[in-house]
C-alpha cells in the first residue's frame, strides 16, 4: 500500500477562543485532484497553511508523503496563493516571480537556463507577453496565470492552489483546468485546490472535500459535489459555467 500524499488525523486549529478547524481527518492518495469547497470562514485557507507548514495545528497530526509539513523539498512543491493577499507594489517583473519557483530565494541574477525554463512556463500559461512587465501592471487574470506558471515551472509532486481562478475570465478558467490536467498527466502530481467553483470541482476533480471547520463530506466528486449537499452547505443551488457543461451549447434560449 502506498504512503498517502497527504494525511490528516483529527487536525484542529484554534486562535484563542476561535476554532478555525476541528477534527479534520482525510487521506489523499498520490495523483489525486482534490477540490476544497466550503462557505466563507470554513477554514479552507487555514487548512492550506497547515499543509504548507506555516501554521502549526493545535492538535492532531499531518504528514506530506509520510513526513511533516515543511520537510518536502522546495522543488517538489508548487503553490499559488490567493491574489488578494499579494503586495502588488513589490518592484518585480513576472519572469522574476516565475524563477522563484526554481529557487528558494529571490533571483537577483537570472541565469540563461533559468530564463528559458521560466519563459516556457509562461508560454504554457499563455502569458509570455508579461515576462518583463512589472507585476503592478498586470491584470488580475494575468497575475494569476503568472503564479500558475510559477507553480508549474518544475515537475512538482504536490500542487497547492488557493483560488487559482480568481480574476480570470471564463476562457482563462477553462485554460487553467486543461493546463492542470495536462500537467498532472505528465508529472503525476497531487493537486489540492481551494475553489468556489462547485461545477468545476464536480467536473475536473477526482475528489471533493466539503469543509465547514470540520469535514462535512469527503469522497469522489460525483458523490460529494451534489445539489443536495450544496444546498445544505451554502443554502443555495449551484450554477453551470460555460467552462464545464457543453451539453446544452446548441439548445435555444428559453
Amino acid at each position: 500500500m502506498s504512503v498517502p500524499a497527504v494525511s490528516l488525523d483529527r487536525i484542529g486549529v484554534r486562535y484563542e477562543s476561535y476554532e478555525a478547524l476541528r477534527g479534520v481527518s482525510f487521506d489523499v492518495e498520490p495523483g489525486g485532484f482534490i477540490a476544497i469547497i466550503g462557505p466563507n470562514g470554513a477554514g479552507k485557507s487555514t487548512l492550506l497553511n497547515v499543509l504548507l507548514g506555516v501554521q502549526a495545528p493545535s492538535e492532531g497530526t499531518v504528514t506530506i508523503f509520510g513526513d511533516e509539513p515543511g520537510a518536502l523539498p522546495a522543488g517538489d512543491l508548487g503553490y499559488v496563493p490567493q491574489l488578494k493577499t499579494l503586495d502588488r507594489s513589490f518592484p518585480a517583473v513576472a519572469l522574476e516571480l516565475v524563477v522563484t519557483g526554481l529557487r528558494r530565494g529571490w533571483p537577483w541574477r537570472i541565469h540563461a537556463e533559468e530564463r528559458a525554463t521560466a519563459l516556457r512556463a509562461l508560454e504554457r500559461c499563455g502569458v509570455t507577453h508579461t515576462a518583463d512587465r512589472a507585476i503592478s501592471t498586470l491584470s488580475g487574470g494575468e497575475l494569476q496565470r503568472v503564479f500558475l506558471a510559477r507553480s508549474l515551472v518544475r515537475p512538482a509532486k504536490l500542487l497547492i492552489l488557493d483560488e487559482p481562478a480568481a480574476g480570470m475570465d471564463v476562457t482563462g478558467e477553462a485554460d487553467m483546468y486543461h493546463l492542470l490536467a495536462h500537467y498532472q498527466e505528465e508529472s503525476g502530481a497531487t493537486i489540492l485546490m481551494v475553489t468556489h467553483d462547485w461545477e468545476g470541482a464536480r467536473v475536473h476533480a477526482s475528489h471533493v472535500l466539503l469543509l465547514n471547520q470540520g469535514v462535512a463530506a469527503f469522497g469522489p466528486s460525483a458523490e460529494v459535489a451534489t445539489e443536495a449537499r450544496l444546498m445544505e452547505a451554502f443554502g443555495y443551488a449551484g450554477h453551470v459555467e460555460a467552462t464545464h457543461d457543453t451539453s446544452k451549447a446548441d439548445a435555444p434560449d428559453v
